[in-house]
């Protein structure tokens, strides 16, 4: 490595050493019998992103090559030594944060341990059940690969040691993947890829539930749970709310807006906390964090494809949630307005295509249909402006976010979602 590189990464509780690419490259290259026939040549190590953009990691991009040795490229004395075929591969890695505040807070809800468990216990599920499907050749999981992952709690006595925690995945921008412009939003063709992605894993999720009879909670009790994720949410909220209140002070006109949150804010907590709760039989596992930071494309001319990153919030909840996130944090306000029922038809279509494909027809089996996603969307709507509130700050300060969150609570306001007698009401119902 260069010395650029070697500072880049002088940080990292986790160094990339050539010992430790050769245990990742082991866990990829599964299928040899020998780890000793992997050789590595070069590879360089750099930051994975900007600094302050990611909370809950820090975050490695590598790009490392090496070459194998098949089994019969055992050579001996009386020949030369064969040709090995030199192979190429860059990935992620995410590491616990060095900021003390942040891994403590990353440590204690769990949120590198949930994710890492995604990678290992749901995906494999996911993918083993897919294969399982008569129909199953074209859904995929629209997500980066796993190459290894690496987990310890660390201990408290009689020597103690920190936690650690280790994930390596795919670095897809190489394949041409881009992150989305958060300050313009997504466009109509992005969102829509992003809704019919997490269409296929919402109906894998579904399908899997409902085919196997087995409790998705219970399967995989490491989920977000919802009194520890209403905690968390609110504990947003609180911080967030005054900053709000004291941006649209600054705004004439909204007047009535600010005062339908004042009314909100001593029932959000109950909101956050029914909204999230698993509503069967449409349970599944959700995103939770579904907007565009967490989201990649890769486009051209006929198509546009979908990725989705960072499970850390991965919980046991309704499928609306994910989409009001995307629509209300991440669409620009005239896109959301004209194209959220097709947009939710994109999702439906796509949600009951995929379950058909598994075994599962939803509307048959589960009593659920097209009207009732509209009114679960609608619920969820408040929802997802509760977590938006929790991150305002993202917004304020950055004119074209600042017109969209205006005009969404305007939006919000107009269609009665802000009225506190209702949210209470919808709390009941759920």
């Amino acid at each position: 490595m260069s010395e650029s590189e070697e500072e880049s990464i002088s940080g990292a509780d986790w160094p990339v050493t050539e010992e430790w690419l050769q245990a990742v490259l082991k866990e990829h290259h599964k299928e040899l019998s020998d780890p000793t026939m992997i050789t590595v040549l070069d590879f360089s190590v750099k930051p994975g992103c900007e600094t302050g953009e990611s909370v809950l990691s820090d975050i490695l991009a590598v790009a490392v090559k090496y070459c194998l040795r098949s089994d019969g490229d055992a050579s001996t004395s009386f020949r030369e030594e064969p040709e090995r075929v030199t192979h190429s591969l860059s990935f992620i890695i995410k590491l616990l944060p060095q900021d003390p505040f942040s891994r403590y807070f990353v440590t204690e809800a769990q949120f590198d341990l949930r994710e890492i468990k995604f990678y290992t216990q749901v995906v494999p599920d996911l993918e083993a059940f897919k294969q399982n499907a008569a129909e199953s050749e074209d859904i995929r999981l629209p997500i980066p690969r796993c190459y290894y992952a690496h987990y310890s709690a660390g201990t408290n006595d009689p020597e103690p040691t920190p936690p650690e925690s280790v994930l390596v995945l795919e670095n897809i921008k190489p394949q041409g993947y881009n992150s989305a412009d958060f300050s313009h939003g997504l466009t109509l063709r992005q969102t829509t890829a992003a809704v019919e992605a997490i269409a296929q894993l919402h109906a894998l999720s579904l399908s899997l539930k409902v085919k196997e009879g087995k409790s998705l909670s219970e399967r995989y009790p490491f989920l977000f749970q919802t009194t520890r994720a209403s905690d968390s949410y609110q504990q947003l909220v609180e911080r967030g709310l005054p900053q709000l209140s004291q941006f649209l002070e600054r705004r004439p006109g909204l007047e009535n807006v600010l005062a339908a949150l004042n009314d909100l804010r001593p029932h959000t907590k109950e909101i956050i906390e029914n909204l999230l709760a698993p509503d069967e039989p449409m349970a599944l596992i959700t995103h939770t964090d579904f907007w565009c930071n967490n989201l990649m494309f890769k486009e051209d001319e006929e198509t546009c494809i979908c990725s989705i990153l960072d499970w850390q919030m991965v919980t046991y909840s309704r499928p609306t949630n994910d989409l009001a996130l995307l629509l209300i944090s991440s669409v620009p306000a005239e896109l959301r307005r004209l194209h959220t029922d097709s947009l939710l038809d994109a999702y439906w279509d796509c949600l009951t295509a995929t379950c058909r494909k598994l075994g599962l027809d939803i509307e048959t089996e589960l009593g659920y249909d097209r009207k009732m996603l509209a009114e679960d969307y609608k619920r969820s709507q408040l929802l997802a402006l509760l977590l938006c509130i929790g991150s305002v700050d993202l917004a304020i300060g950055n004119a074209q976010m600042e017109e969209r969150l205006l005009v969404l609570l305007q939006d919000l306001y107009s269609d009665g979602l802000l009225n506190a007698d209702l949210a209470g009401q919808a709390a009941q119902e759920v």
